[in-house]
């Protein structure tokens, strides 16, 4: 079992940053993909990056080039670098882990931690 717990989201400007984190525990996370998802109200929930156990990294088009993810498998923790926040960004984030593919299906999910962004 692995548990999975979001922080880092907040109120921000759009154009501003933000980095969330997902601190795992009751098993080590090295050797799964990690993902990050998002989900605004009334829509559904939808891809937004991940990484592979090896490091490499696969983003949705929509964040490509704003958004990256990181993983310190010392820390048992995976990241969300968000730069350039827009107002369509606005969502609950999710990080979730133990998929064979960056693109899931994930087997474990953290609670979530809500990102508005400002206009």
């Amino acid at each position: 079992q692995v548990l999975l717990v979001e922080s880092g989201g907040g109120l921000v400007q759009a154009g501003g940053s933000l980095r969330l984190s997902c601190a795992a525990s009751g098993r080590t996370i090295s050797s799964y993909a990690m993902g990050w998802f998002r989900q605004a109200p009334g829509k559904e929930r939808e891809f937004v990056g991940a990484i592979r156990s090896g490091g490499s990294t696969v983003y949705a088009e929509s964040v490509k080039g704003r958004f990256t993810v990181s993983r310190d498998n010392a820390k048992n923790t995976v990241y969300l670098q968000m730069n350039s926040l827009k107002p369509e960004d606005t969502a609950v984030y999710y990080c979730a882990a133990d998929a064979r593919t960056a693109l899931g299906p994930y087997k474990y999910w953290g609670q979530g931690t809500q990102v508005t962004v400002s206009s």
